[in-house]
């Protein structure tokens, strides 16, 4: 069987692409978010996800069309957003608190900023 060439210019297909499954709630159910083309590399995702543009994400994919493969990239996400967010400082939303705690392979023990009354 032959195959046809792609239409598609090779250059923008051979990257790693990462897709993120996300949780509407009960009456919109679960959906692949549509993402611009641009905005599918993994800095991004990782950027979009700290900055709470996706509130509730449940699973991360990634694959690369040239190289012809996928694999489930939530663990590889949920690590990295814990070590972003313990070396930032950045304020996690419950929702990614959760994600993180679901997710991550490794733990990272950071101490919380806590609001301490009656402190001079």
């Amino acid at each position: 069987m032959r195959s046809s060439p792609s239409i598609v210019p090779a250059d923008r297909l051979d990257r790693d692409i990462y897709l993120v499954l996300e949780d509407f709630g009960a009456r919109a159910g679960c959906a692949w978010r549509e993402t611009d083309e641009a905005d599918t590399d993994r800095e991004t995702i990782l950027r979009h996800i700290i900055s709470g543009q996706y509130a509730y994400p449940l699973r991360i994919v990634c694959f690369n069309p040239v190289e012809g493969w996928s694999r489930d990239a939530t663990s590889d996400i949920a690590d990295a957003l814990a070590e972003r967010a313990a070396h930032t400082g950045a304020e996690i939303p419950p929702a990614l608190q959760d994600f993180i705690n679901t997710n991550a392979t490794r733990s990272f023990d950071v101490q919380l900023a806590l609001p301490l009354r009656g402190v001079a």
